[in-house]
């Protein structure tokens, strides 16, 4: 059978969430996944990234990754999106590309494809959850097929969000525990989207 297509299309500040959507890249292609990983655009004002060190250097350091499009979400068969919260809610700039592909929504062609989803915080309990839970309210009106890790791994118990992978990142950058985590959660999704993509041909 022909490999699963993933996209792991996220949205990073700071580098927290690209750290994560870089394991979930290994993850997933250590699971026999073609994979495309792709930041959404950066929208805010040169002069506003510069305010802040760590922002601007990380725009630096991942200028070489490519900028999401409509043609990935259509390309892939399951899709991770990934996410600072802010205030409880995805960042304003992964649901302006959310929001952008509407068309492709209505044409059907979001359906039916396996999404999940992680995320960071800058304190714990700071959103989380909601932040992967609103991000799954968009999944279900593309009729998409939703892929928690839950509990299923050992690696779960460790970091204790079965919705999907997080960090909190005031408390440094991610540990190896929420790297194994986001790779776990991939490799679970390519493993789903797999099982589902050969049902359908068969």
């Amino acid at each position: 059978m022909e490999p699963v297509n993933v996209a792991i299309i996220y949205y990073s500040a700071t580098g927290t969430v690209h750290a994560l959507a870089q394991a979930a890249a290994e993850g997933a292609e250590k699971a026999g996944a073609d994979v495309r990983l792709r930041k959404v655009a950066e929208p805010a004002p040169q002069e506003v990234i510069d305010s802040r060190p760590e922002w601007a250097q990380h725009v630096r350091d991942s200028a070489g990754v490519p900028v999401a499009g409509a043609d990935d979400l259509e390309w892939a068969d399951a899709v991770l999106f990934g996410t600072p919260t802010r205030f409880g809610n995805p960042a304003s700039p992964l649901r302006v590309f959310m929001e952008s592909v509407g068309s492709l929504w209505f044409q059907g062609r979001l359906a039916d494809k396996v999404y999940s989803a992680f995320t960071a915080s800058n304190t714990a309990h700071g959103g989380q959850e909601s932040t992967i839970l609103a991000l799954a309210n968009t999944f279900y009106h593309w009729g998409g097929i939703i892929v928690p890790p839950g509990y299923t791994d050992p690696i779960q118990f460790q970091t204790g969000n079965p919705y999907g992978t997080s960090h909190v990142a005031g408390e440094g950058p991610p540990s190896e525990v929420a790297l194994q985590a986001a790779r776990y959660q991939a490799r679970r999704v390519v493993d789903t989207a797999a099982a589902f993509k050969a049902g359908r041909a068969a």
